[in-house]
């Protein structure tokens, strides 16, 4: 089965009109990507139309970012 993992953009600001989502990674199948940021309703279209389950991926905490 085709997953796309998902995830918020870091540097998106508030009332910005910008794409707020990053695609990190496909699995179980190939699929060509061109962009880089995505709406969330256009990555919902993108998995339905070829049948994947989309994996929100949840923020790190900032406590944890500093011990990388």
């Amino acid at each position: 089965m085709l997953k796309i993992y998902m995830r918020e953009r870091m540097k998106v600001g508030e009332g910005v009109k910008q794409p707020m989502y990053r695609i990190v990674a496909v699995t179980g199948g190939q699929v060509q990507i061109e962009l880089t940021h995505f709406r969330k309703f256009e990555i919902e279209q993108i998995a339905k139309d070829i049948g994947a389950e989309i994996v929100f991926l949840e923020p790190v905490p900032e406590e944890e970012k500093k011990k990388h």
